[in-house]
């Protein structure tokens, strides 16, 4: 565990450094693409933040490649170098259409070169464990087009959620530390080796995001743009493939007792086609109603709109930062619960904490313009806007000042609250402003 948690801090670390540097360099280059009218920013924005998330893919793959029980990974398969290969190719494509802009269709072919180099090099599904039937064996060109399939779909589910300040890079790092947890279980818990790639991938994606997500938080000094989204994609479906379609069943009968048994322990993520999708149901979900609803209008499955889920709930009354947050919720909810069902299928509680949970997030949806507030003890812990009505300096600390003896201060001049009476800005600051470049 020490290993990945120091992979993670290295990607996290790198990242999160290279960001500022990437920002500059998309200023001067002219990544900041006019505000379209499905856009919910309202200044424009540098992109090319994939350029940061590439060079800490890079290092983590670097730092894992020496390190002691880590290194074997890189020798006994060749599944990193195909990550890496792939990544490389769509990140380019990514900058490219970040900054000059690409066509849909240019797009769509380039993700399926990129699945397909990755296919070479041995990152594929081989095989698909069927409840009730055992294990399926794929011919090449069944799991070449199984895995083409699953890659495109997962890098276009989460390039479609990525319309809000912190939302696809939020998303993507809750499935991914789920996804961990399931594939560490399998590697340590269970000595399946074969699952050793894709615990490593998670742990990397997790830097990726984990130190891109203070730059692209509300409000946003940063876009990981194409470059990015379609990155994370990439990495996310080549961890679901390696765990999904390189294990074997014929190991897990040994802890589960047959074959048969062992296939229906795994239910329901161990089946490579829904194993990405539950782990990243959201972004699954918003991608297919956005294909339904624009081929019902006639138009291209491809165009751009403000139907997405997230577009939904700022039109009905919900703010920026509680969209994003009742998106994580939604995530963290499918994607853990199934991880748990996974753990144990046959548990009751799951279920019903799973049902409980759902109707929180339900009222939640429903209650669009309630604004919680933090106890006065933990003011000190949470944004701004969480905070209680705060008093101003002049009608508390005068009257203080002449209890005490001492001498009284002078009124503040007018507009100067908050920049002089008081430390924290953001209580009479518009909230938004105050660290903001643009």
């Amino acid at each position: 565990m020490r290993e990945y948690l120091l992979t993670l801090c290295v990607t996290a670390a790198v990242t999160y450094l290279l960001t500022g540097p990437v920002r500059k360099f998309a200023i001067l280059a002219g990544a900041m693409p006019e505000i379209r009218a499905r856009d919910v920013h309202r200044e424009p924005t540098p992109r090319l933040g994939g350029i940061a998330m590439f060079g800490g893919l890079c290092a983590g793959l670097l730092v894992a490649a020496h390190l002691s029980n880590l290194k074997h990974v890189f020798e006994l398969s060749n599944e990193p170098r195909a990550l890496l290969s792939g990544a490389g190719l769509i990140w380019l494509l990514g900058v490219l259409d970040d900054k000059w802009g690409v066509d849909a269709l240019v797009k769509l072919g380039g993700q399926m070169i990129a699945a397909g180099v990755m296919v070479l090099q041995g990152l594929t599904i081989l095989w698909i464990p069927v409840p009730g039937v055992g294990t399926v064996s794929l011919t090449p060109m069944q799991g070449t087009l199984l895995t083409v399939a699953l890659v495109v779909i997962t890098i276009n589910a989460v390039n479609f959620v990525d319309g809000l300040d912190g939302l696809a890079s939020g998303m993507v790092c809750i499935a991914a530390a789920a996804f961990f947890l399931y594939a560490y279980r399998m590697w340590f818990g269970h000595g399946l080796e074969a699952a050793a790639p894709a615990t490593l991938f998670a742990a990397i994606l997790m830097g990726m995001c984990l130190g891109f997500l203070p730059h692209n938080m509300h409000p946003a000094r940063i876009f990981m743009g194409d470059s990015g989204s379609m990155l994370i994609g990439l990495v996310l479906a080549a961890g679901a493939i390696s765990v999904t379609g390189q294990v074997d069943p014929d190991a897990l009968k040994l802890w589960a007792g047959s074959e048969r048994a062992a296939v229906h322990t795994m239910v329901p993520v161990y089946i490579p086609l829904l194993l990405p999708l539950t782990v990243i149901a959201v972004p699954v979900a918003d991608l297919l109603l956005a294909v339904v609803r624009r081929t019902w209008k006639g138009q291209s499955p491809f165009a751009a709109d403000r139907g997405h889920l997230h577009h939904r709930l700022l039109e009905i009354g919900h703010s920026h930062s509680r969209a994003v947050l009742i998106m994580y919720f939604w995530s963290a909810l499918i994607a853990f619960g199934a991880v748990a069902y996974s753990v144990n299928s046959a548990s009751v509680w799951i279920l019903l904490l799973v049902v409980v949970l759902s109707a929180v997030g339900l009222v939640l949806l429903l209650m669009p313009r309630f604004t919680p507030r933090a106890p006065r003890w933990a003011e000190q812990f949470v944004p701004p806007r969480y905070r209680r009505r705060a008093v101003p300096a002049t009608a508390v600390e005068q009257p203080q000042a002449a209890v005490e003896g001492g001498p009284q201060r002078e009124p503040v001049p007018a507009g100067l609250h908050g920049a002089t009476a008081i430390g924290d800005r953001s209580r009479f600051t518009h909230r938004g402003k105050i660290g903001s470049n643009h």
